[in-house]
């Protein structure tokens, strides 16, 4: 299961970012293949957000986001965030690392 996250640094109004991203996050949870999100905010930077996404496969993935429809909503965004995003897979998930180098 892949995990879409992009890290969203606000350089517009904030309040129009929010409303860009509400319509995206809208288009992109009713796409096949989608499972959840959430949308973090940097409590130190209030204009850093995180979105994180997970996919049932990276082709779900990219089939929602290679649509027109996806292009239309986040082309807004271009003039009020710059977008570092990157598709990402678990290598490791709820473990400890112990003193010996090996995860409990």
């Amino acid at each position: 299961m892949p995990t879409f996250i992009n890290k969203l640094t606000v350089q517009g109004d904030i309040n129009e970012f929010l409303a860009a991203k509400e319509a995206i996050t809208a288009f992109m949870s009713s796409q096949p293949g989608h499972i959840g999100n959430q949308t973090l905010r940097s409590l130190s930077e209030p204009g850093v957000f995180v979105e994180v996404a997970h996919w049932d496969d990276p082709a779900a993935h990219q089939a929602a986001v290679s649509s027109a429809e996806f292009r239309s909503l986040v082309a807004p965004l271009a003039a009020l965030a710059k977008p570092e995003p990157g598709l990402f897979e678990v290598v490791e998930s709820g473990a400890r690392l112990q003193e010996d180098g090996t995860y409990a």
